[in-house]
């Protein structure tokens, strides 16, 4: 015995994948992004740095040890842990986790 599936069947069955096709997008968009570069104009700006455990303490005395992008308020990313991610300040760029800026304000919860 076949089963014939009506058209509205068949348009439901495919509508249940749509909502998948934002995340896969936005994931490989992310993946393809560049990492900021500390020589870049709007990372001087902001005084940004790949590794803050090399943060000049004297010309940025509000720095302290412990602060870097993944516990930043503008870290966009969920997963706080990643080696990368998506920051507001710097838009279409990476940044490192271990990176910091004189911008940085601690995220809620961390």
């Amino acid at each position: 015995m076949t089963s014939k599936l009506t058209r509205r069947q068949m348009l439901g069955a495919s509508v249940l994948g749509l909502p998948a096709i934002p995340v896969v997008v936005e994931t490989a968009f992310a993946q393809s992004l560049p990492v900021l570069g500390p020589t870049e104009p709007a990372a001087k700006a902001l005084g940004y740095v790949e590794d803050a455990t090399k943060v000049d303490a004297k010309a940025n005395p509000n720095y302290k040890a412990g602060q870097h992008c993944g516990n930043c308020l503008q870290w966009a990313e969920k997963d706080r842990k990643a080696a990368t991610g998506k920051c507001n300040l710097f838009p279409g760029k990476l940044v490192k986790n271990t990176g910091w800026c004189k911008v940085w304000v601690k995220a809620p919860g961390t």
